[in-house]
């Protein structure tokens, strides 16, 4: 790596070239100097302070006077939150607008040590602590850099002398390399650095490890993919670690200074960089962080309250190593957004080059690999579900979302992954954290992102058969939440689940409806035995999503009807044996079947039920859903207390551009289906409404991709509330969807079985519902129903609308989590807003 050599190049405001400094002033830098002696005998922080004070004063400071500068680095007792106490927001956007030369040196000058730290393999304590307090600084002013569009090329301008590897001696501009290539370079280096982040191979006192010719490979962190050795634990190099990893996450950020955009072809310039192989260290740097999670297990040894008695470094590294890989793992094709550069030409000509670390992921085979990933995943998910009888005793993490994230992108990158998860009934082990976590997160508004990735990652798991296999484990965990208490399967669970946050989930949800009913649908064909509790709810949702006020008030709803209709249908037509629960349930509540297949479709009844509307604005009765009493020992879901922040999200596609549907063959094969094709399809009304929130989906808007985040959204629907074109059901509109619902099979189910069940209540004088279970468990209604139709299943399918929620989501996470420092706080991101609730 060439050593840089400071040519001041700073934007210009109004411009995106950038151009070579004039000479400053040398009366001012001798001033400068002068000032530098005079408080040599100060204490190391007052002469920080005394630095900062020159530089934010606006006074020209030469770059070669060395015995300034080195004032911001030089004190040993200095930690990241006295920087951003130090260093505050409105000096560092004055200094960028008033005095760009004195913030580029200072830039380039931090960099340059991070450089001189990397090749010198930091020997003495003095560069350890020069390299964390340059990385700090960094960290501190690298947003406002990102915050400007001027002076967001400014990392990517050449720095002559600075050559490029093997053209080190060049010192013309065609060989040098971009500030931030030498910056995410030195970072990598360092990230392996023998007693500073790793542990030293020594073999005697005088032997010195040489940075150049290390082989980064026999340091990886943790034992786990791919590494056999446990390394012994260091809190040092644990904290060093998550330093420079928490400059390398700021590095990435400059996506959050971005808009929402639908071009999926621009990537991130920092991340392409870091994943290429321009970086030595990707692979075992990409393993360290993946063990490094997956090895973590925050209860420890099991002593109650031992993380209130001994700090847990290793879980601030875990954090840090979580979000790094889900930033990092980002797979699109196109190319970098960066300006020209003599080392990314030849990357601008092809597509872009690969993502080593999606590559890595998705080339990870072993099953021993699978099993450690998975089961890793899976300790870390359930660690907050955790129940003792000494309250407060364990540990709780609280990086759960980026956890989600992580598994999403491993299950979407390794399909092979993704099937070892389904092999077994380890899958549940990942189920009852999630539906954990939607259950308690469901009335509160600013975990609306937590409730689309938890919902995301079902849909993805619905779409294998497998998984709806898996469901038919009894539930014998006791996991407190706020649900009936009810004795069945996984499949019991889910549904019991589901049902409490339609009913009782904040209304901004409503848009999940449709994925929570998909899910269910995909999972039906494989369901042996519902429980009478399961069975219930949803009939319930049958009844509340089929009053006629709620299917008239949206262009939308009546797929809610057709989703429960086929759910029903596959049950009755492929696991009729095994749900006496459920056909009772039908039987019980068979005059909600009759009012579908009677639904009144002329104006006056049209009008009658929207004034209905207007007097019971809820979107669902929950007066009639038979509420039992809930587990002991569970909250009741609660809102955001006032003041929680919140990240908005990017609207989401609706489930006909989410999904695809797939029919499965008699071999158990799946067969795409092209949309045209697809029987009973449920097509997006071009009428739909017209406004939609930041959770809610875009059906009907099938020539658009809509990136609007929620102000905007809000925005849009005043301006389409006041506006004289809305949607109005009619008559025609009723019709030309009442006849296509699938009620055949329903309807002849109760014509043969209500009749049975009337005459045997009648002849044996049956009250008890037991009896009629029993009767109804040995019927059979073989060669009496119409022929069975084929399984039809919608798997997820990625999409330009969903890769941007996915980034706005991650990246939102991100900057909320990290408020020790508060990296990105107040400033200029457009990825998303923040909101205070």
């Amino acid at each position: 790596m060439g050593r840089l050599s400071l040519g001041c190049r700073t934007p210009v405001k109004g411009s995106c070239r950038v151009y070579s400094a004039p000479r400053l002033r040398s009366a001012s830098t001798t001033a400068a100097a002068a000032d530098a002696k005079k408080v040599a005998w100060l204490p190391a922080q007052r002469r920080a302070y005394h630095a900062v004070s020159t530089l934010f004063s606006l006074q020209p400071v030469e770059a070669t006077d060395d015995a300034f500068w080195d004032q911001f680095w030089a004190d040993a007792t200095t930690t990241v939150q006295d920087v951003f106490a130090l260093v505050p927001a409105a000096e560092i956007r004055a200094v960028r607008e008033e005095s760009p030369s004195n913030l580029a040196t200072l830039c380039y000058k931090a960099v340059e040590k991070l450089v001189q730290g990397a090749e010198s393999g930091c020997p003495t304590e003095k560069e350890k602590q020069v390299v964390l307090n340059c990385t700090r600084i960094l960290t501190r002013i690298l947003p406002y850099i990102f915050e400007d569009q001027d002076w967001r090329g400014f990392f990517w301008s050449t720095v002559p002398g600075a050559g490029r590897a093997g053209t080190d001696e060049l010192d013309d501009d065609d060989g040098a390399r971009p500030l931030a290539e030498s910056l995410l370079l030195a970072v990598a280096d360092l990230l392996f650095c023998p007693d500073f982040t790793v542990h030293s191979h020594k073999r005697g006192p005088d032997s010195v490890e040489d940075m150049h010719s290390i082989d980064s490979c026999e340091y990886i962190w943790e034992a786990g993919v791919g590494f056999a050795q446990s390394p012994p634990l260091n809190y040092i190099h644990d904290l060093n670690r998550t330093e420079l990893l928490r400059l390398l996450l700021t590095c990435f950020s400059e996506a959050m200074y971005l808009p929402p955009s639908p071009d999926n072809n621009i990537l991130n310039p920092w991340v392409t960089f870091f994943c290429s192989t321009e970086n030595r260290h990707a692979l075992p740097l990409f393993t360290s962080l993946l063990n490094v999670v997956c090895a973590y297990d925050p209860v420890g040894y099991g002593i109650p309250y031992n993380h209130l008695l001994f700090s847990d470094y290793r879980e601030q590294l875990v954090e840090q190593a979580v979000q790094i890989l889900i930033v990092t793992l980002e797979h699109e094709g196109g190319v970098a957004n960066r300006p020209h550069s003599p080392s990314n030409i030849e990357e601008q000509e092809s597509i872009g080059p690969d993502n080593l670390f999606v590559n890595y992921l998705s080339r990870i085979h072993r099953e021993e690999d699978y099993d450690f990933v998975l089961k890793g995943l899976a300790r870390l998910l359930t660690n907050p579900l955790t129940q003792t009888y000494l309250p407060n005793s364990t540990k709780k993490i609280q990086f759960h979302q980026e956890l989600l994230v992580l598994l999403w992108k491993l299950c979407d990158f390794n399909k092979k992954f993704l099937f070892f998860v389904l092999k077994s009934s380890d899958v549940l082990d990942i189920l009852v954290p999630i539906l954990f976590y939607l259950n308690d997160a469901r009335a509160d508004q600013s975990r609306v992102g937590l409730m689309h990735i938890g919902v995301f990652i079902l849909l993805l798991l619905s779409g294998e058969r497998n998984f709806g296999v898996r469901l038919n484990k009894p539930y014998s965990l006791h996991v407190t939440m706020d649900i009936p208490v009810f004795t069945g399967t996984h499949a019991d669970l889910l549904i019991v689940v589901f049902h409490k946050i339609i009913t009782s989930g904040h209304q901004r949800l409503q848009p999940l409806f449709d994925c929570l009913l998909t899910i269910i649908v995909n999972v039906s064909p494989y369901l042996k035995s519902l429980s009478m509790v399961a069975a219930n709810k949803l009939l319930h949702l049958l009844e509340a999503f089929s009053t006629n006020w709620f299917l008239f008030s949206a262009s939308q709803n009546h797929h809610l009807v057709f989703f429960l209709l086929e759910a029903f249908n596959n049950i009755i037509q492929y696991q009729f044996d095994g749900n006496c629960n459920l056909v009772y349930a039908i039987i019980r509540k068979r005059n909600v079947f009759h009012q579908l297949a009677n639904l009144p479709s002329d104006p006056a009844s049209i009008q009658r039920a929207l004034q209905r509307k207007k007097k019971s604005p809820d979107v669902i009765s929950r007066t009639s859903s038979q509420e039992t009493v809930s587990m002991e020992g569970s909250h009741p879901a609660v809102p955001a207390e006032p003041g929680t922040l919140k990240a908005s999200l990017v609207a989401m596609p609706g489930i006909d551009k989410l999904t695809e549907k797939s029919q499965v063959s008699e071999d158990g094969t799946m067969v795409s289906i092209p949309k045209a094709d697809c029987p009973h399809t449920i097509q997006s009304d071009p009428s739909g409404n017209a406004g939609t929130s930041d959770t809610e989906s875009n059906s009907g808007r099938d020539n658009e991709d809509v990136f609007y985040t929620e102000a905007e959204m809000e925005r849009r629907r005043l301006s389409t509330a006041s506006s004289t074109s809305y949607w109005a059901p009619t008559p025609e509109w009723v019709l030309s969807w009442k006849c296509k619902l699938p009620l055949q099979t329903i309807m002849r189910l109760l014509q043969v079985l209500v009749p049975q069940v009337e005459k045997i209540c009648i002849d044996k004088g049956l009250t008890d519902e037991s009896e009629i279970l029993k009767f109804l468990q040995h019927g059979t209604l073989v060669g009496l129903l119409p022929v069975p139709h084929p399984i039809l299943i919608r798997k997820y399918q990625a999409n330009a609308g969903t890769a941007m929620w996915f980034r706005t989501y991650m990246w939102g996470v991100v900057y909320l989590r990290n408020v020790d420092p508060p990296i990105w706080y107040d400033t200029d991101v457009r990825l998303f807003e923040i909101q205070r609730m």
